[in-house]
């Protein structure tokens, strides 16, 4: 049911409405799922997919054939894994052997688990996760070692925080603390999706040599997922925030959302943002060794999210008040762009650095280093995509004359000059014009006829002719004495 609220925002934003329109009129998947080919256990698992990620879901749905299923549940593993992570009601004890054994448990036929708290969003997922179990076992050997290897790392990173957090509130005390914990909720997923890609045939196998942009990918959207959900985070007692960073703000991680620290608060995000940032330009280059189309719009939609939530939430103070989102009709239009080629997701990535350095202020004690992270993006993207046309370069007339110089004031009178005399010439015969025609009025009022004149004007010159045909007439006739 549509909500008041929204029509009346999109009354406003008519743009938006317009961009959603399209996405939905216009967007036609690359590849599309065959629901009635699958299993009811598959079908359930598409369902839980829809539950816990709209989003990703709409561009796990449009992969190739080849990599629909395991991706799907390769997504479903990662998502059971980390909602039993998030959950603060299961005790260390339980908590640490289910993460280290988790990548067990995705074969083992009619496993599931009933322990988590009915509050957690995806607690179902576990509660029926036989079916995931039931569509792993059928997926290629291949592709189950992966996951299963990927599950394992992730499952053991996670128990690894679990302790620490249980014994110190800072776990993610410095900045590789929290790279690292990045590194195993995300950075590893783009590792394991790398390897998917390669394996299946659809992206370019040297990829693999570049582990760091494989981690980049995954490490660019969970910072900024982190810097997004600080509200909901805090509220929740759990902190991914680096103390390294945040302590030189605030005395307490708790005070960032206090209304006095707002100024303080601001420059602390600003700065988690340019740590963000550092991986824009290489997210970038790992898209251009995507080969195939849906591929290519899986890995790019989620990055080019991620550049827009960061322009949204720098000094953004409402993301200390609540969890801020990106508006349905930018996704839609972010989506339209990001689905078609590299040179229009550097275009978008362009846009949102742009804003972010629009917004950027000298009162930051980050302003400086945030410009040059801008840049560095800017930089990158111009070495792919050159802004400007070295053929429209070398057609280009010289470069503008300074007008407060010698040769500009000489250049300026030869102009002024040149319209003088035009002006001049078009004031003399429109005097001239203007006065016969005055004249020729006059005339006309005083009697004259002009069509009498112009009558007797056109008969001299026809009667010419005759008067000399009657004169030698007449000289024939005296020659030959008839006069």
């Amino acid at each position: 049911m549509v909500k008041a609220t929204d029509v009346l925002y999109y009354a406003v934003h008519a743009g938006e409405l317009r961009d959603i329109i399209q996405w939905q009129t216009w967007h036609q998947p690359v590849h599309e799922r065959k629901p009635e080919q699958e299993a009811p256990s598959l079908a359930i698992c598409f369902e839980f997919l829809d539950q816990t990620s709209r989003s990703f879901s709409a561009v796990i749905q449009e992969l190739h054939p080849e990599l629909l299923v395991p991706i799907a549940l390769f997504y479903l593993i990662l998502r059971g894994l980390d909602t039993i992570e998030d959950d603060m009601t299961i005790s260390l004890d339980e908590k640490t052997p289910l993460l280290r054994e988790f990548h067990n448990y995705t074969e083992k036929e009619g496993w599931n688990y009933h322990g988590c708290d009915r509050k957690e969003k995806d607690r179902e997922l576990l509660v029926q996760f036989q079916n995931v179990t039931e569509e792993f076992r059928k997926v290629k050997p291949a592709y189950r070692e992966i996951i299963k290897d990927i599950t394992l790392k992730m499952g053991n990173g996670m128990a690894d925080f679990c302790h620490n957090a249980e014994h110190d509130d800072n776990c993610v005390n410095t900045i590789k603390d929290y790279d690292l914990y990045c590194y195993y909720v995300a950075g590893l997923v783009g590792n394991g999706l790398t390897r998917l890609f390669v394996e299946s045939g659809l992206a370019n196998p040297v990829l693999l040599e570049r582990p760091q942009l494989q981690e980049s990918m995954g490490l660019f959207l969970q910072k900024t997922n982190i810097i997004r959900d600080i509200k909901e985070d805090t509220d929740e007692k759990r902190r991914f925030w680096p103390k390294e960073i945040w302590s030189k703000y605030v005395d307490k991680f708790e005070d960032l959302c206090k209304p006095e620290n707002r100024e303080a608060a601001l420059n602390c995000s600003s700065e988690m943002v340019l740590n963000s940032l550092s991986h824009a330009d290489q997210c970038l280059f790992y898209l251009a060794g995507l080969k195939e189309q849906s591929v290519f719009n899986f890995a790019a939609i989620p990055q080019s999210m991620a550049i827009a939530t960061l322009e949204l939430v720098f000094r953004n103070p409402k993301v200390f008040e609540k969890n801020v989102k990106i508006t349905k009709g930018e996704a839609c239009r972010i989506m339209m762009q990001s689905t078609q080629n590299l040179k229009l997701v550097c275009e978008v990535f362009r846009g949102f650095t742009r804003k972010i350095h629009k917004k950027n202020t000298p009162r930051d004690p980050n302003f400086l280093k945030i410009s040059i992270a801008c840049g560095k993006i800017e930089q990158f993207i111009e070495t792919i995509y050159p802004s400007q046309d070295p053929k429209s370069i070398m057609q280009e007339p010289a470069a503008p004359i300074d007008p407060t110089s010698k040769e500009g004031k000489d250049k300026a009178a030869a102009a002024e000059a040149k319209s003088d005399l035009v002006f001049m010439l078009i004031a003399i015969f429109g005097t001239l014009f203007s006065i016969s025609c005055l004249m020729l009025g006059i005339a006309y009022a005083f009697g004259a006829r002009f069509d009498v004149a112009f009558s007797e004007l056109t008969q001299g010159k026809l009667s010419k002719p005759t008067d000399a045909g009657a004169a030698q007439s007449i000289i024939h006739k005296y020659d030959h004495g008839e006069l």
